[in-house]
């Protein structure tokens, strides 16, 4: 198992919240509430309220390789489309998908490593059209782009996998539910340097922090940590919730002898490297990945190669 981060990622969707990884930090803001229930953002309309029918087709579309060597990379759902800056292709199948790298197979390596600048868009008649179709619809928009300029081709199979069930451990639930009125005048800050009164997660290496955020969400987290199974959630709680998490990732390094200062190297600092992921969840949240095996849904890349040029 094998924790890693991209170095800087800026992620922001047209609905008005923003996902920021920055030297290693995750953060996912949604504005003040103002007294609402906290409530999941969505890129699109949600699935009971989208409206039926076919989403719109980009009508334009812009491939790049990006050779600066920067390890910054955004991500933006613009009111006409989408832009990706000195992303991973690996990175856009994911988010295409909607599924974990371990369920994307047979990609070549370049996947992995090349970077590119992608921008699609629709026609600005069909722009409104945009905030009216759920987040799968809009995701699965850029197929048509991938097939056209990457040449992709790719089929569906149900595999038994190694999966993780997230529950509820034996001793209960540990984080507290987040209340309408929850103004957090403690709380983290969001990109603009205001406290948030709503949903928000910041994560680190080795850390998690959310405040308001469904369990979907959380989910979410864990799986991007890579830990080599698709993750389900069988907590069966509904609700949002507040927590802190903090683990030592699996590829740390061993602390020093006597902590950061150093001293006796007998001491409980250097024998103590804190608890992985999987202990932490239990001790700090009272939730557990149980290791299961059951029928999963993967991608596989039948063909994909290098960007035709515009």
């Amino acid at each position: 198992m094998r924790i890693t981060t991209d170095p800087t990622v800026w992620h922001r969707r047209a609905a008005p919240w923003l996902l920021l990884i920055s030297a290693g930090c995750t953060m996912l803001v949604a504005p003040g509430l103002h007294g609402q229930e906290p409530k999941k953002m969505q890129l699109g309309a949600p699935p009971d309220q989208a409206i039926p029918g076919p989403a719109p087709a980009y009508e334009v579309s812009s491939v790049k390789p990006n050779k600066s060597g920067d390890g910054r990379m955004m991500i933006d759902s613009t009111p006409d489309g989408v832009s990706y800056s000195n992303v991973r292709l690996q990175m856009v199948l994911r988010e295409t998908f909607g599924i974990e790298d371990s369920r994307i197979l047979g990609a070549p390596g370049w996947v992995t490593t090349d970077r590119f600048d992608i921008e699609a868009k629709v026609d600005a008649a069909d722009a409104p059209k945009l905030e009216k179709i759920s987040d799968d619809q809009r995701r699965k928009m850029l197929l048509p782009v991938l097939a056209d300029r990457f040449n992709l081709k790719f089929h569906h199979e149900t595999r038994e996998l190694p999966t993780y069930a997230l529950v509820v451990a034996k001793g209960g639930l540990k984080m507290k539910e987040a209340k309408p009125g929850d103004t957090y005048p403690n709380g983290m800050k969001g990109p603009d340097g205001q406290s948030t009164g709503g949903m928000m997660m910041m994560t680190g290496r080795g850390k998690i922090t959310g405040q308001g955020i469904p369990i979907e969400d959380l989910v979410n987290m864990l799986s991007s940590q890579r830990l080599g199974r698709p993750i389900f959630d069988k907590t069966g709680l509904t609700g949002n919730y507040d927590l802190e998490l903090h683990w030592t990732p699996d590829d740390a390094p061993p602390p020093m002898a006597g902590g950061a200062q150093g001293g006796s190297p007998g001491s409980e600092a250097a024998s103590d490297p804190g608890p992985s992921l999987f202990t932490a969840l239990q001790e700090q949240l009272g939730l557990r990945l149980d290791p299961q095996k059951g029928p999963v849904d993967v991608v596989v890349i039948d063909h994909i190669e290098q960007p035709t040029a515009n």
